[in-house]
């Protein structure tokens, strides 16, 4: 029984930013040890370890296979460029490695499929690093949404996600290049809009997609701010999202029923660490003469002992540990998730490609 209670053991394959976030979640989740992590080149690993105060019993490596050959690694997180992901993923379930993928999940779905194909082929967990479907306040919402006396049914969505980061971004970073992450603005803040959405609509697939003919691309031809709507015919429901590199902050997410509003500003990453908030009115109406409303929003706030990113480690871990030591089979909702997110965003860079025509999906 004690070999049960072991932690989940991590690797990570890669040195970018975001691994920075990650390495620290996995610290500090209780049920995960972080015990390699690799880069290009070894001097790069070693940099990694010292800024992020890594304990010196972590594995550094200069390649990445270096950890995929490593027997003490159940599990990698991989936040290499989208162009790398079908590669290093292939080679992480081959090896028998667990795989929380960075999101965007891969170029087109045929490419994602390809990797879900080997993971179930294997055996294997996975999961996207999309941390916001973790935190309580995600559950807490869906909670409400789902409640047909508060809400009702849905009938408009809007999402969010914007930045704008300074001129050596536009020109340098792996998000803008595009042999390494040729979707961009969509692949990068995009993805968060559509996974909203499709959160909010159960993860049913839209009947048609059109991108709206405001697009902007760099001298690559990548993609730097777009936008699109989404239409469910059966439901009677529309959806709408922004996504770019040259607007100001935004992760937001409203959403419109029959019988009540939900609207969060922050829900990608919550403006505190330890708590998340968001608003809901149900029931609305205007008082007479129309000089004020007759229910004011009702404010939540959902605390949290760990950041999101760190319970998106606790649960990723546990389902690892349930494969690993109890036999159960891994959870292919998270791989659908990502399934369905990768079919709406293809869907949007194909009506892009085509002059801006609905695609049936």
């Amino acid at each position: 029984m004690a070999e049960k209670q072991d932690p989940i053991r991590f690797g990570i394959m890669g040195c970018a930013e975001i691994a920075r976030k990650i390495s620290r979640a996995i610290l500090l989740s209780p049920n995960a040890a972080l015990v390699a992590v690799a880069s290009r080149s070894i001097d790069k690993a070693s940099q990694f370890a010292a800024r992020n105060k890594l304990p010196e019993n972590v594995k550094l490596y200069g390649s990445y296979g270096e950890v995929l050959d490593d027997p003490s690694v159940d599990a990698v997180y991989v936040p290499l460029p989208t162009a790398l992901h079908l590669q290093w993923a292939l080679a992480a379930a081959q090896k028998g490695k667990h795989l929380l993928l960075e999101k965007p999940t891969a170029l087109d779905v045929k490419v994602l499929e390809e990797m879900l194909e080997s993971c179930r082929r294997n055996g294997l967990q996975f999961m996207d690093g999309s941390m916001w479907y973790h935190h309580p306040r995600t559950a807490k919402m869906k909670e409400l949404l789902s409640d047909s006396h508060v809400f009702g049914r849905l009938k408009a969505i809007h999402s969010s996600s914007s930045y704008h980061p300074p001129p050596h971004f536009l020109e340098n970073d792996v998000r803008v290049k595009p042999e390494l992450d040729a979707l961009g603005a969509l692949g990068d803040a995009g993805w968060y809009c559509i996974g909203a959405i499709l959160w909010s609509m159960n993860q049913k697939l839209p009947t048609t997609v059109t991108a709206l003919p405001d697009t902007a691309k760099n001298s690559a031809g990548v993609i730097l701010t777009c936008s699109a709507s989404m239409l469910w015919d059966d439901e009677e429901t529309v959806a709408t999202f922004f996504c770019s590199f040259l607007a100001h902050e935004t992760m937001s997410l409203a959403v419109s029923a029959s019988n009540g509003t939900l609207n969060v500003d922050d829900f990608i990453i919550p403006y505190e660490e330890t708590a998340a908030g968001f608003s809901y009115t149900s029931g609305a109406k205007f008082t007479d003469l129309h000089i004020g409303w007759t229910v004011k929003p009702q404010h939540v706030r959902v605390e949290t002992k760990l950041p999101q990113e760190a319970l998106m480690i606790q649960e990723f871990s546990g389902l690892v540990r349930g494969v690993k030591y109890l036999g159960a089979r891994p959870d292919t909702r998270w791989a659908e998730t990502s399934r369905c997110t990768q079919l709406v965003m293809d869907a949007v860079k194909n009506s892009i490609d085509d002059g801006y025509k609905a695609i049936k999906m």
